[in-house]
Formats: structure tokens, C-alpha cells, sequence
């Protein structure tokens, strides 16, 4: 991933410290009266990464194999692949048959919608996407809309129109990247339409756009998209300071949290994601599961 990508010898002047929650954040987690604990999946966006044979995948594990040895180290996954193809709902199908009974595929919007038709006149596309996605049955997580840097706050009418003509029953998270929708009047506005139609927003830290750190919940549920610099010094408080605001929503009644790992080098993904597992695990008395290295023990200090 690019997205957000700073220089190195920049990394240590960027402020990396999590905001504090939002005043609508605060509200929708203080009415909530959970019974239950809430819970927490972490995943990684794709699992088709040569790199991690003979790192979490075993020497000489086959790619018709991936998904499978992915499944075992992860509960979910960011769904990229969805975003450039829409495939048959057999092959989603198919893909669901390879992982275990708790684990969630959350698609990404195919972005003929998003990005070429930008949510208009894709009736059809939209209609495909949703059939294909259904592939997937009990395995289907949220979906999630990323929207082009230039969809700004004057697509906002477009934005409303294109969620009220989705089914009620998709569970949606929406990605904004366009500075202008974190202006306080349009961050509400957005907000206030979100929330409206029990859409999520989600929450993107990457080093080069503080602003789409935004901490607003427009749910009773978080997306969490965390891009790391490669291992570099800084990812690890970023990852305590996240763990941190993790257990406290789950004080506060959170119902789910999805936290998806990124590395500008996808190859590292997994080293990190052990130790962010591990802390999770730890200060949230969770049990998911912690991607086990292959001898590559060395490298999670």
C-alpha cells in the first residue's frame, strides 16, 4: 500500500499519537448496554503473498493452498481482490469452503462502482457485486466502500443516494478520502448520514494522512485500517496506543472490531501482526489466534 506513505527520515517527526474519541463516538458506545463482550477480528488484505512461504506458510506450500494456510493464522480478511474483479459467487463459495467456521471475508467494493462509475448509473455492477459476495454465506463480513482521494463533499448527495439503494441488511463500512470531509461541518454532516443509515466509518492511521484518523463511530462497531512503516520504530507504540483504545471500547460495550493490518512491504505483515495479536490477546483477555513465524522468532523485537 502507498496510500499515506511518508519518507523514512520523516517518520519520527510525524505525530502519531490516537486522538480522542469523538463526541458521536462517546454517545453511540455510552448507549449501548452489551450483555456480552464484544469481539475483535484481525486480518491482513491479502493472503496470496509469496513472501510468507517458509515465513507463516510451510516450505513449499502451493498458491491453490494459500487461503487455506492464511486461515490459520488469521479470523478475517480485507478483501481486496473483490475490488478489481467481481467474481462468480461459486468462486467465493469455493473460497469459503478452504477456511474455518468462524472465519469472515469483508469484500471491498469492485471499483468499477466506486472509482469509474463513482456510484453512479452501476445499478448492474452493483447488482453483480452483491450476488457474488452472497458466495461467500455465513462467512460474509462487512463490506467495505472506499471512495477515490478526488470523491469529495460535492458527491455527498451521491454518497446518501448510493447507500439508501444498497440493502438494508449489508453491513457497510465506508472509507472517505478527500481532505474536505474532515472539516468539522462536513465530518458531522457525513456523521449524521452515516449514522442515519447504521453505516460504519472507517478509521484509516497512516502516517501521511493524520486526518482519516478521524475516531468518529458511526456504529456500535469499528474498521480499523492500520498501515505500518515496514517494522519501522514508531509502529510499535502506534500498536500499544491502539490495543489501549481497543480494550476501553470493549469496556464501553463495543460490539465488534475489525483491525486490518497493512505494510507499505506486505512482507513484514505478518511478523508485526504477532505481536499486535499477542497484546490484544493479552491486555483484552481475547483468544485470537497469533500467526505462529517460522523461524523468524528474531525478528519480532
Amino acid at each position: 500500500m502507498e496510500f499515506g506513505k511518508v519518507e523514512v527520515s520523516e517518520l519520527d517527526a510525524v505525530d502519531h499519537s490516537l486522538p480522542k474519541d469523538s463526541a458521536r463516538t462517546k454517545r453511540i458506545l455510552g448507549a449501548q448496554k452489551a450483555k456480552t463482550k464484544g469481539k475483535v477480528h484481525f486480518g491482513c488484505a491479502k493472503w496470496g503473498r509469496k513472501e510468507w512461504v517458509n515465513l507463516i506458510y510451510p516450505k513449499g506450500t502451493k498458491e491453490k493452498d494459500f487461503l487455506e494456510a492464511y486461515a490459520k493464522h488469521f479470523d478475517c480478511i480485507e478483501l481486496n481482490a473483490s475490488h478489481y474483479k467481481i467474481y462468480p459467487p461459486e468462486q467465493m463459495a469455493t473460497y469459503a469452503s478452504k477456511v474455518g467456521k468462524n472465519f469472515l471475508f469483508c469484500p471491498k467494493f469492485y471499483n468499477g462502482i466506486s472509482h469509474m462509475r463513482r456510484l453512479k448509473n452501476c445499478e448492474e455492477l452493483t447488482s453483480l457485486f452483491l450476488q457474488s459476495i452472497e458466495g461467500f454465506g455465513k462467512h460474509l463480513g462487512p463490506a467495505f466502500l472506499q471512495l477515490r482521494e478526488n470523491f469529495d463533499t460535492r458527491n455527498f448527495d451521491t454518497l446518501e443516494a448510493y447507500i439508501n439503494s444498497l440493502p438494508r441488511d449489508l453491513e457497510l463500512f465506508v472509507e472517505v478520502r478527500h481532505p474536505d470531509w474532515f472539516i468539522p461541518a462536513n465530518k458531522k454532516l457525513l456523521g449524521d448520514m452515516l449514522e442515519a443509515y447504521k453505516v460504519g466509518s472507517v478509521i484509516t492511521d497512516t502516517s501521511g494522512r493524520r486526518d482519516m484518523l478521524h475516531m468518529e463511530l458511526t456504529t456500535p462497531k469499528a474498521f480499523i485500517r492500520f498501515v505500518g512503516n515496514n517494522l519501522h520504530p514508531t509502529d510499535y507504540p502506534r500498536i500499544d496506543d491502539w490495543v489501549e483504545r481497543i480494550s476501553k471500547w470493549l469496556d464501553d460495550g463495543i460490539r465488534e472490531v475489525y483491525f486490518m493490518m497493512h505494510q507499505h512491504d506486505e512482507s513484514n505483515t505478518p511478523i508485526i501482526s504477532v505481536d499486535t495479536v499477542n497484546k490484544l490477546n493479552t491486555l483484552c483477555g481475547l483468544t485470537l489466534p497469533v500467526p505462529h513465524l517460522i523461524g523468524q522468532q528474531e525478528h519480532l523485537l
